[in-house]
């Protein structure tokens, strides 16, 4: 004779506002469906409740994590299934992570509306630390925010007039094709090199307002080569692509820094395009800067990716593979 399976058990949880429900669930309940998905919970949605059964454990994990929804909700922030999927995985590696503060305040909204925000602890840490420290260095995979964030804050400070310009570099380094067979003069030659910088702020500002900005010098955009021999006063200095700046560089972009500036280094230490012959400056750095009293070090990894979702799996299959996709 078979037993009777033992029932689960269960939890409710209530939600009084029809508006905010429907941003909680998600479009076809795909915030829940996620909920389910990376907490092994049974999750069911009945009018403006859900049903939660599982673990004791589990379940009081999932009740955390809808609660903290519910705040991120209430406070006007957008919420969508990837912010979701993070939350649960912040919430995991760290239990204390309040997800209120990280998604619910705006750090810039842009002229169209949109609202910026950091999409995870780790980016909320970055933040924190572009607002605490004078140099900073972000190390991750593509995809996590290093630079745009940057660019956000950099933009932010130039608003409140925190700093009178905004200097954006590059190091020029060849990635598989060669530099010289572009077209054109230098300027001409190096600028695909500084697209991504130019993309992300457009994005955050009106064309004519950051070709504005960008002609009558108060936004900079310059490869690296180009900083040699100056000081930078009363200016917020972002240094992109740090992997592939060499040992001389870094030290030569750091030292530019002058009164009243700070320097943001993103880089991704897995993506180097220098001759094996060449030390990179961002890993040489991390070794000798790491614990010096001002500078910030943060470090953002596959679960901060903000890009497509299947980012995150690309890039963790790249990494379970050891490999950078190089021959």
């Amino acid at each position: 004779m078979s037993k009777e399976p033992v029932p689960r058990p269960e939890s409710t949880v209530e939600f009084d506002d029809a508006d905010l429900v429907r941003q909680i669930f998600g479009e076809h309940d795909e915030n829940l469906r996620a909920l389910e998905r990376l907490t092994g919970l049974e999750v069911n949605a009945r009018g403006n409740s859900v049903i939660l059964r599982g673990a004791e454990e589990e379940l009081r994990f999932g009740e955390r994590v809808l609660g903290q929804l519910h705040e991120v909700v209430r406070s006007g922030a957008p919420l969508y299934a990837p912010d979701v999927e993070r939350a649960i995985q912040a919430m995991n590696r760290d239990p204390k992570v309040d997800m209120r503060g990280v998604l619910s305040q705006p750090l810039f909204v842009t002229r169209r509306g949109k609202r910026i925000v950091p999409r995870s602890a780790a980016q909320k840490a970055y933040v924190d630390g572009m607002r605490q420290c004078d140099v900073v260095f972000a190390v991750g995979p593509a995809g996590t925010g290093k630079t745009y964030l940057a660019m956000v804050q950099a933009i932010s400070a130039l608003m409140a007039k925190e700093v009178q310009r905004i200097v954006l570099c590059r190091p020029a380094v060849e990635a598989g094709e060669k530099l010289g067979y572009l077209p054109g003069d230098l300027a001409e030659k190096v600028n695909p090199y500084l697209r991504p910088l130019y993309d992300a702020l457009h994005d955050l500002l009106d064309f004519d307002g950051a070709r504005r900005l960008v002609e009558t010098g108060t936004i900079e955009v310059a490869p690296l080569a180009f900083m040699r021999g100056r000081t930078l006063n009363n200016a917020f200095c972002i240094l992109d692509e740090a992997q592939n700046a060499t040992a001389e560089q870094m030290k030569m972009f750091l030292t530019r820094l002058g009164y009243d500036s700070k320097a943001v280094i993103t880089g991704d230490i897995t993506q180097i395009d220098l001759p094996e012959t060449r030390r990179s400056g961002l890993t040489e750095v991390i070794r000798i800067l790491q614990d010096v009293d001002g500078i910030r070090f943060s470090y953002l990894t596959e679960v901060d990716v903000v890009r497509h979702p299947l980012v995150q799996a690309i890039v963790r299959a790249y990494e379970r593979a050891g490999s950078d996709g190089r021959e």
